[in-house]
């Protein structure tokens, strides 16, 4: 993924990042550094390497400021192309017009948007069109990413989703896709966030995993920076979006034993970008999730196994019911 966008912020100094996490989840998850740090002391599964060594890389990057090595991703970002071969099939998709069961989310509208979708490659010239992101104007979706063996991020996304929404149900929640595979291609970026808004979602999530080069590792949150520029205006989303953006980091870091990225984030697995449609074009709170790096090889055998990837989809979800439940 890109990090050289006009309107993408670069990591911020850490904002006592160990203050609002700790005080914002002390009551239900350790927070993103808090988790992170447990990890590190007992070299938690998942990650197979130092946290020093990640920690000292983006730091370095961060305060450099210098491009990293990926490639750009999603909302209309490029990513290689992939095509949706060598992959294991996604997981059964539960009834998307299930009625919400009795819970503590029940009353609570979650939209999950699985990056891209498994026919774009099919239709790249619908893709490529432009659309108005707000600040700008950019393709309408892409393709994606995938394993070096071609597992593809479409199928990688759609099945965490499913995954999602299956445990996020079982909460009481009214969960929605953006999109289940059930297209020929798309929604485009725009699309994709008018989507949560028509639902009135309490919280939206999409779901992506990297292309960046080897030996970059780890998940990260993107959060909405401040826009105001045509037809985007976040100011309203900043300060939720960053709550459920920190809830999920700290909850993926606990149920996963992944490490925050070590390529961008300064170590906290989070980071703010101006240059994304469907967080530009949101006005309910919204977040992404990039997984992993489909590019690095350990990354890899962690995105392409089925246990994994339940894994993933139990973090992001507990993130969210922490978010939703307060």
């Amino acid at each position: 993924m890109s990090y050289t966008g006009p309107g993408f912020d670069p990591p911020q100094p850490r904002r006592s990042l160990r203050g609002p996490l700790t005080v914002a989840l002390a009551a239900l998850v350790p927070g993103a550094l808090l988790g992170w740090a447990v990890y590190a002391a007992v070299d938690g599964p998942g990650n197979g390497g130092s946290s020093a060594g990640a920690s000292a890389t983006a730091s370095a990057s961060a305060s450099s400021g210098a491009p990293s090595s990926t490639t750009p991703s999603p909302s209309g970002d490029r990513k290689p192309s992939a095509s949706p071969t060598a992959e294991e099939p996604p997981s059964p998709s539960a009834s998307p017009s299930a009625p919400a069961a009795s819970g503590p989310l029940k009353g609570k509208v979650v939209v999950i948007d699985p990056g891209h979708n498994p026919g774009n490659f099919r239709h790249t010239a619908e893709i490529n069109r432009q659309v108005d992101i707000g600040t700008n104007r950019k393709e309408c979706d892409t393709t994606g990413t995938s394993t070096d063996d071609g597992y593809a991020e479409a199928r990688f996304t759609l099945d965490v989703a499913h995954r999602m929404r299956a445990l996020l149900e079982e909460q009481g929640a009214t969960v929605k896709l953006t999109q289940d595979a059930d297209r020929p291609f798309g929604p485009c970026v725009d699309e994709r966030a008018r989507i949560g808004n028509a639902a009135k979602a309490d919280a939206v999530v999409s779901l992506h995993a990297d292309g960046s080069g080897a030996g970059n590792r780890g998940f990260h949150v993107i959060l909405p920076g401040a826009v105001d520029a045509g037809a985007a205006d976040t100011r309203a989303i900043v300060g939720p979006s960053r709550d459920l953006g920190e809830r999920i980091a700290g909850n993926f870091v606990r149920v996963t034993g992944s490490a925050p990225s070590n390529y961008v984030g300064g170590g906290t697995g989070l980071v703010t970008r101006k240059d994304l449609g469907g967080l530009n074009l949101s006005t309910v709170p919204k977040v992404f999730v990039e997984c992993g790096n489909m590019r690095d090889s350990k990354d890899a055998a962690l995105l392409t196994s089925g246990a994994w990837r339940q894994k993933a989809a139990r973090g992001i979800s507990d993130g969210i019911v922490s978010f939703l439940r307060g």
